[in-house]
């Protein structure tokens, strides 16, 4: 069994998978990292390796302490993935987006990929049909697009993710919900618009926490899951020992 760990901005992804079948997943905060591992390793006993992506900064050692029970790897720049790194900067390039772009090679081999990851960030990576990562974008999430409006106003309130009433907007707190909602969501179908104009055999990936919110209202049509970012992890470390 392996135990897939991804460390994010805002909090603690993990899963525990037989093979490539997930199992159970689990959400918490990162202070609460080394209670709940603990907790999953009870119960899951036979679980032999512990696998981490980490675009956060918890340290290394409060995982190292489990090495007395199971292998422990992090997930790295100099692992092997399968794919051309062709960005610019790849040492810039975070390991969250470098596992998405392995999860969408090995699971949809021969066709150009564009996976979208919406969670605190959105960013949008594209591998193409030769297993070539070309780069992508990264703009703000939906709960930083409420917080600036209100901390660099004097008098917008802080809202909290809610579905607008409608495109237009008769309050200001309904204005706030259209222009963040429905602003992702034309962002998001603008930037499919356009790669789906550039490349044909493609498919659009959407993961995330986000990713129920956001399915329903796109206009494009997505293969949407909100755990791919943990089976990438995962089929990731497999392609990884394979090699």
């Amino acid at each position: 069994m392996i135990l897939a760990v991804d460390v994010g901005n805002t909090r603690i992804k993990a899963a525990v998978f037989e093979g490539d079948m997930l199992l159970k997943n689990f959400v918490f905060a990162k202070n609460e990292l080394q209670k709940n591992i603990q907790n999953i390793l009870k119960k899951y006993c036979n679980v032999a390796d512990l696998i981490i992506s980490s675009v956060s900064d918890v340290e290394k050692k409060s995982f190292l302490e489990f090495e007395n029970d199971l292998k422990v790897h992090f997930m790295t720049h100099e692992s092997n993935f399968p794919f051309v790194n062709c960005y610019g900067t790849p040492k810039t390039l975070g390991i969250d987006r470098m596992v998405l772009a392995a999860g969408a090679t090995l699971q949809f081999p021969n066709q150009n990929r564009l996976v979208i990851d919406a969670g605190t960030c959105v960013t949008f990576d594209f591998i193409d049909q030769d297993n070539n990562y070309l780069g992508g974008a990264i703009a703000p999430g939906l709960r930083l697009r409420y917080e600036s409006l209100h901390n660099f106003t004097a008098k917008l309130p802080l809202l909290t993710l809610e579905s607008p009433e409608g495109l237009i907007g008769n309050s200001t707190s309904e204005s706030i919900h259209s222009g963040v909602v429905n602003g992702l969501v034309y962002e998001i179908d603008g930037f499919i618009d356009e790669y789906s104009r550039l490349y044909s055999n493609f498919i659009i990936i959407l993961t995330g926490g986000d990713t129920e919110f956001l399915a329903k209202r796109l206009k494009n049509t997505i293969f949407a899951n909100s755990n791919f970012l943990l089976e990438s992890l995962c089929q990731t470390f497999q392609y990884k020992n394979q090699k």
